[in-house]
């Protein structure tokens, strides 16, 4: 009698072994794949004091509800572990709606024409570089490191 309490017991500890490891593993992939791009929540103003304060330059995403491309950038390029790591480690992010509060003035100034249109500000708010359109997160790379190699102070 023991010893098939034992071996139910045993088989009883491996299969919630089993599932914990099974479970972990899941929640593991899910918290890898829900990372994106921290976009701030600020104000533009404030967005740009805490990119002086850092020495950071901004990523602007400037979308419209409506614009398919945009929401599959959010769904995708914003999502590409590399992408993510990259952009929340060397800019402050910032996402607005062109045709809401600051956003509609933000469009004129940076004469916004298409969207999504994508942007890498300097500390100072001169627009750097811009992009208009869907890009993938590899193309997105490639928009940011030409974007701040072409910034920096040349050598004399």
């Amino acid at each position: 009698m023991k010893n098939q309490f034992f071996k139910y017991s045993l088989l009883l500890f491996c299969t919630m072994l089993i599932t914990g490891i099974s479970s972990f593993k899941a929640n593991a992939q899910q918290s890898a794949a829900g990372q994106e791009i921290r976009f701030s929540t600020k104000t533009y103003k404030e967005v740009l004091a805490a990119a002086k304060a850092s020495h950071k330059m901004v990523f602007v995403d400037a979308y419209a509800t409506w614009c398919s491309p945009c929401k599959e950038l959010h769904k995708t390029t914003f999502r590409d572990p590399r992408t993510v790591a990259y952009f929340n480690r060397h800019f402050i992010n910032y996402t607005v709606d062109v045709e809401k509060g600051e956003g509609i003035n933000l469009a004129m100034t940076w004469q916004i024409e298409g969207l999504p249109t994508l942007l890498i500000v300097n500390e100072n708010g001169k627009v750097v570089a811009n992009h208009t359109g869907y890009v993938n997160g590899s193309g997105l790379m490639q928009f940011a490191l030409e974007a701040t190699e072409s910034s920096k102070p040349k050598a004399k």
